[in-house]
């Protein structure tokens, strides 16, 4: 028994996903770093054990009445837990933020500017005195009645929806209208409503065109149908709806992604011609503070909001200089973190998930918890060099208020400032789920089979390569966008090339919405911009030059490959048809007169219908968390039992959804398509994945892996342009070894790599850099030095330089 003053947490017998009943004791009121590859079990005992048994317990402290209204987690595989205080978790996760959370909201720095325009803004003679509800978009008494509080508002046109003027209504003029049987439906009530659908479209008087397109009436009419051979169709009540009706409708409301992807195709949006795209009511913008509106104020960076705050906090009354001094304070922490650059306007969608973390991060600095165990998820992620050092200063101080703070990372200067470091591993997967070291982080030098050990203690040369020479040259001309101004860019063609510079300073501005934008639309390939605007206007302005040498265009993310447990590893890759090809060619299938969808879990025939192919079902508990079991028809298998005795090779489909890829790449030898996908997700590290393993359980870094192995795993033809934003988020310098062997065998054969990245071992190994910044925001947005790493290293004036020079020596 340990006493109650025991300043360990320790976990004994955790078993969540592929821990092996691990025993560890983690020190309280210390910085601790958890390490491992990806995939072997760190963040599992971190979120998945240690912070999911500390919300466990909380929530059995809450009125059972209540309980019921929380998303509980379930309880986490472990047989025991002491010396746990309570937890806050700072995950990656990106929640999915609307337009309509921004900076200022998750910070709650909005409020206080609301408080403080309510109580000591300066208000229009006679005007009533508004509550700080009204200063937000949010609500009703805020919102300008015009667009909602959204700021903008959607438009269509004759141009967007008749693209061709010399199309019969008939022959398809109206390209906004649905397809199929409702868009011949509203023709048909067209013709009988007296509109001739045979003439070309520029040939009907206007009147009659603005109607057709824009009216808002909607009437009803007798349709008499044109009899087709073998078919009596009856007259029936048809009611029309007009192109814009149509349009702005299925984007408002349509639950289908590809509906209102197609009826955004016929949409413009532009500012709110009433509010100007500041969201608010005209009451609330006549009120000012330092002669600015609130809506101005929330849109000048952080740092030229606080000297705002400084100036016109001078002769105000106390009421205001409290105000002031208590956002001000709140400002210092974001900016402290290297946020200054961001706008409290700034929509959350268009933020990074490392930029969504550090705003969280600000916001528990200032809450002043004492005693609590913060448990964090890469907080370096998409962090420059430069920013990791304000970073660590940050997390030394949550602990010197009293906390313990446990961060799951890879970045090797936070792994080596940590008090305490639990390396988890050897390998990945079911090879992996072991604690291979917990102590002080000099011990770690002694333990052999770490992965860590050898980035950590071993000195690394960068490896020595000629550098490639470009075999041609993609120019950028006047790119405007964002905090990039009026910028002429380069990118050589056949080499490998890596952006850099600080959080803020454009390189994803550049690269991912402005260059893949701009080759999108000229390529006609699928390149969606961050921000949700489609790449092709991301890129419409630019002029490229030097396009005749690429073929295609390739963007590969980290955005999730699936949101629900249906999708997984196999179905994304293509591999999953495959196997049931396979399956559906063997003699039993045959014989039963099985086909491909048989061996489906997403459609009945073949799956289990007690758990619908999900191979678990949810069990409500009355004021406990709901937990997962497996299903008690199939137990877990996803399929029926008449499915299951089909085998392939002495397995059934749920025992091959259930190896991992190592054993899928043996199992399936000799046959060349499922080879071809194995062997891609082999070559970049994801060996310990299982092919069934679902979509969300896999980490933004897996993610983005699987997409670069679904594009290696094709027969490529032509100059291939890759563009990957910070392709090594989440992934441990064995595994950044592997990745980038892949990358540099593209280059080698004969297409182009462009990255955005932080991670300066990566940067040394490029042919050529492009170094944005000098700053973030306002202070960014140029290019500070291009060329190849030695010459950026040595560039006077770049934030990058001090760092990558150190990393070439």
């Amino acid at each position: 028994m340990h006493s109650p003053h025991d300043p360990y947490v320790r976990v004994r017998g955790a078993h969540e996903h592929n821990l092996r009943g691990v025993d560890v004791d983690i020190p309280r009121d210390a910085l601790v770093v958890f390490t491992g590859v990806s995939g072997s079990g760190k963040s599992s005992l971190a979120f998945g054990t240690i912070y999911a048994e500390a919300q466990r317990r909380y929530f059995e402290s809450v009125a059972p009445y209540a309980r019921r209204l929380i998303h509980q987690v379930g309880a986490p595989k472990v047989d025991e837990i002491t010396g746990l205080p309570p937890a806050v978790s700072l995950e990656q996760r990106r929640s999915s933020p609307t337009s309509r959370s921004s900076v200022g909201t998750v910070t709650t720095l909005s409020n206080s500017l609301r408080m403080l325009f309510s109580r000591a803004g300066d208000y229009p003679e006679g005007a009533q005195r508004l509550d700080s509800d009204a200063f937000s978009p949010n609500t009703a008494a805020g919102a300008c009645p015009e667009c909602h509080g959204l700021g903008r508002i959607h438009r269509t046109s004759e141009e967007l929806l008749v693209p061709d003027l010399s199309l019969s209504i008939r022959d398809g003029a109206i390209a906004g209208w649905p397809g199929a049987w409702q868009g011949k439906n509203l023709r048909d009530v067209l013709d009988a409503l007296g509109y001739d659908i045979d003439r070309p479209w520029h040939e009907l008087d206007q009147k009659d065109r603005d109607w057709i397109l824009f009216t808002d009436e909607q009437p009803v009419v007798t349709v008499h149908p044109v009899r087709e051979a073998g078919r009596i169709q009856r007259p029936y009540q048809g009611t029309y709806m007009s192109a814009q009706r149509y349009v702005l409708h299925t984007f408002a409301d349509s639950k289908s992604q590809t509906l209102r992807t197609k009826a955004e195709r016929f949409l413009v949006s532009a500012p709110c011609p009433s509010c100007g795209g500041s969201r608010l009511r005209p009451e609330a913008l006549a009120v000012t503070f330092a002669g600015r509106t609130i809506a101005e104020l929330a849109a000048l960076p952080l740092t030229g909001l606080a000297e705002v705050l400084e100036s016109g906090a001078g002769g105000g009354s106390e009421t205001t200089r409290v105000l002031t001094a208590d956002l001000l304070a709140r400002i210092g922490t974001v900016t402290e973190l290297g946020l200054g650059y961001l706008s409290l306007d700034r929509t959350a969608p268009t933020l990074s998930s490392g930029e969504l973390q550090r705003l969280r991060l600000a916001t528990q600095l200032r809450s002043g918890l004492f005693g609590v165990v913060y448990v964090l998820d890469e907080p370096s992620a998409g962090l420059h060099p430069a920013d990791t050092e304000a970073l660590l200063v940050v997390l030394e101080r949550l602990k010197a208020a009293g906390n313990s703070v446990f961060v799951v990372e890879h970045h090797l200067d936070v792994v080596r400032s940590a008090d305490w470091l639990v390396d988890v591993g050897p390998h990945a997967g079911e090879h992996g789920g072991l604690v291979l070291h917990s102590g002080p982080v000099a011990d770690l030098a002694g333990v052999d089979t770490s992965a860590t050990r050898r980035f950590l203690f071993e000195r690394r040369s960068a490896p020595v390569r000629e550098a490639r020479a470009p075999a041609g040259w993609l120019r950028l001309n006047g790119v405007e966008r964002h905090n990039v101004r009026d910028v002429d860019a380069r990118f050589p063609l056949g080499v490998f090339t890596a952006v850099t510079g600080v959080s803020g300073s454009g390189k994803s501005t550049l690269v991912g919405q402005v260059l893949a934008g701009a080759l999108a639309e000229r390529l006609g390939s699928d390149a969606p911009d961050s921000d949700g605007t489609d790449a092709a206007s991301a890129g419409g302005c630019v002029s490229v030059e030097g396009l005749a040498a690429v073929q295609r265009l390739v963007q590969v993310d980290q955005r999730p490959i699936g949101r629900t447990p249906r999708s997984n590893l196999a179905t994304y890759t293509g591999l999953f048809d495959v196997i049931r090809k396979l399956f559906t060619a063997t003699d039993e299938a045959k014989a039963r007169g099985y086909k491909a969808g048989r061996f489906s879990f997403n459609v009945a025939g073949g799956r289990c219908e007690t758990c619908q192919g999900e191979g678990f079902v949810s069990v409500e508990l009355l004021f406990l968390p709901s937990t997962y079991a497996p299903c008690p028809d199939c137990h877990g298998a996803r399929y029926n039992p008449a499915t299951l005795e089909v085998r392939y090779g002495g397995l059934n489909i749920a025992e091959v959804l259930d190896l991992t890829v190592e054993a899928a790449a043996e199992f399936f030898t000799g046959v060349p398509a499922a080879e071809r996908s194995l062997r891609a997700l082999l070559d970049v590290g994801l060996g310990y994945l299982r092919l069934g393993q679902p979509a969300t359980e896999l980490s933004g870094g897996e993610a983005q892996r699987i997409k670069l192995a679904t594009e290696l795993q094709r027969v490529r033809r032509g100059h291939t342009f890759y563009v990957l934003d910070e392709p090594t988020t989440g992934l441990h310098p064995a595994d950044v070894e592997v990745l980038m062997r892949q990358l540099h065998g593209l280059v080698d054969a004969g297409h182009s790599v462009v990255v955005v990245e932080h991670d300066m071992e990566v940067v040394a190994g490029a042919d050529w850099v492009i170094d944005l910044g000098p700053g973030g925001g306002d202070e960014g947005g140029r290019i500070v030095a291009a060329g190849t790493p030695g010459e950026v290293a040595g560039t006077a004036g770049s934030r990058t330089a001090p760092y990558l020079a150190r990393s070439l020596r």
